[in-house]
């Protein structure tokens, strides 16, 4: 296949477009593979890796379920590299762009780094979709990439059963200042960027449960870019850094404890919900990785008795582009707010704090 962005066959003109919902089996983050099964997947590769020596300049690998590689270049260079796609969560292509493009750069702004590079991953069904509604889907991501000042330099099509998209992105961070997933400190302030619900309110948008005030709200969410990981991993007393995802706000933390060897005790009272989620969910939009994603890891999370029925479908519900999750210095509490809210993330607010963790505890716990 040839290197370049443009789709290669015309779809039929007379033949109505889909919604681009309807032609995937789920969308978003939300189409990951469970926590559990990717576990074993991996388990399964390691005997093959693990004969490759691990060469000194990679600072990041798999070992934590980290947000990216990170490979060290020279003394104030290291490369951060990731990659990220997936299937429709709207059916607006322009929007499904936008919010595919954001995702995938969030990887890197969550390690510190500055994206500056992202090649495109798209796979089309070039017989169902016309050809300028493929076009829109990449135009969207090429909007995303211009305004964080990424060059879109390339990519690969190939035609496909579902509609895919996504980027590789590339960024650059100082090894100083790269903050990992694993390093949280006991006494830290946990502090989440981003209101949940993104899943929750793809699932309602699916059945054309979602109203347009709703909807506006997750576009918003969904498109808006992670821009403070890179100021925030200069601050010293900034210590762990991850973006929350596919896996939901309890896998993401889970990784975090687990990283760290720490137990992160999350405020339910205090965790920013984007605005009608809770109606949604209590009228039954769920996604099915919710169940999957509590199936994964539930044994290893403690839910505090009293929290409302549908407290685990939206802890575990998978966020499409969802917030940084900043582990810091209590002292640095109101520092880390100010640079969230001169970014625009108005609902940044503090959910929890790092202590260590009793014999026999669960990593995480919700109270």
């Amino acid at each position: 296949m040839p290197n370049t962005l443009a789709p290669t066959q015309d779809a039929q003109a007379s033949k109505p477009t889909p919604r681009l919902t309807s032609l995937s089996h789920g969308g978003g983050c939300g189409c990951k593979i469970a926590p559990a099964v990717l576990q074993d997947i991996l388990r399964r590769t390691q005997s093959a890796s693990a004969a490759l020596p691990i060469p000194k300049e990679l600072l990041v690998g798999m070992e934590t379920s980290d947000d990216a590689a990170v490979y060290q270049i020279n003394e104030h260079q290291a490369l951060v590299a990731t990659t990220d796609f997936f299937m429709p969560i709207v059916d607006d292509p322009f929007e499904f762009g936008r919010i595919a493009a954001t995702n995938a750069l969030s990887d890197v702004y969550a390690m510190g780094g500055q994206p500056i590079l992202a090649l495109a991953i798209v796979a089309m069904p070039v017989n169902t979709l016309d050809t300028q509604t493929i076009a829109d889907i990449l135009r969207g991501g090429q909007s995303v990439c211009q305004d964080a000042g990424v060059v879109l330099a390339g990519g690969h099509t190939i035609d496909c059963v579902e509609p895919i998209y996504g980027l590789v992105a590339l960024g650059l961070v100082d090894p100083q200042y790269l903050k990992k997933n694993s390093q949280s400190q006991p006494g830290d302030c946990l502090i989440l960027g981003k209101p949940l619900g993104v899943g929750v309110m793809s699932a309602a948008l699916k059945k054309n449960q979602l109203g347009p005030e709703a909807y506006a709200q997750m576009i918003a969410a969904a498109t808006q870019l992670n821009r403070p990981g890179s100021a925030l991993a200069k601050m010293p007393s900034v210590h762990a850094l991850t973006d929350v995802t596919g896996f939901g706000l309890l896998g993401h933390a889970l990784e975090m404890a687990k990283g760290s060897n720490l137990q992160l005790q999350l405020d339910w009272s205090s965790i920013p919900l984007l605005h009608e989620v809770q109606a949604l969910i209590e009228a039954g939009h769920v996604t099915g990785a919710s169940g999957r994603n509590w199936a994964s890891y539930g044994a290893h999370i403690e839910l505090a008795k009293g929290l409302p029925v549908w407290a685990q479908d939206l802890l575990t519900d998978p966020q499409t582009s969802g917030g940084l999750l900043v582990s810091c210095d209590p002292d640095s509490e109101i520092e880390v707010l100010q640079l969230f809210e001169a970014s625009g993330f108005h609902e940044a607010c503090v959910i929890g704090h790092v202590q260590e963790k009793p014999i026999n505890s669960a990593w995480v716990q919700v109270r």
